[in-house]
């Protein structure tokens, strides 16, 4: 089982997690017209580096806790691996989204 990006992180990316990933398994990329990010399932070995850094808290820690988001984690890797890198955003910029709190 891997972490998970939830619909909380689209539109929002603030990429804070992807930087202190040691396995390089968070991926950039548009979904649904929106920025957004993934964790691809087969590299992510649960070490949960990037959980305490969303600020939003777009990141669960188990597939069981958004399936729905696990499964489009999941569907989206192999066209986001080979993105670049996004760009860090601060961690204290406010959330885009209505709705979505900073929650560090």
């Amino acid at each position: 089982m891997s972490y998970v990006i939830t619909e909380k992180c689209l539109g929002e990316r603030y990429a804070v997690c992807a930087t202190v990933c040691p396995v390089e398994c968070i991926h950039p990329g548009d979904y649904k017209g929106q920025e957004f990010m993934i964790i691809d399932p087969e590299v992510c070995i649960n070490c949960g580096l990037c959980l305490p850094e969303c600020p939003v808290g777009a990141i669960v820690a188990s597939e069981e806790e958004d399936q729905a988001y696990a499964a489009i984690n999941k569907e989206l890797t192999p066209t986001y691996k080979n993105n670049p890198p996004a760009p860090e955003r601060p961690k204290n910029d406010p959330p885009k989204r209505p709705g979505n709190k900073l929650v560090n």
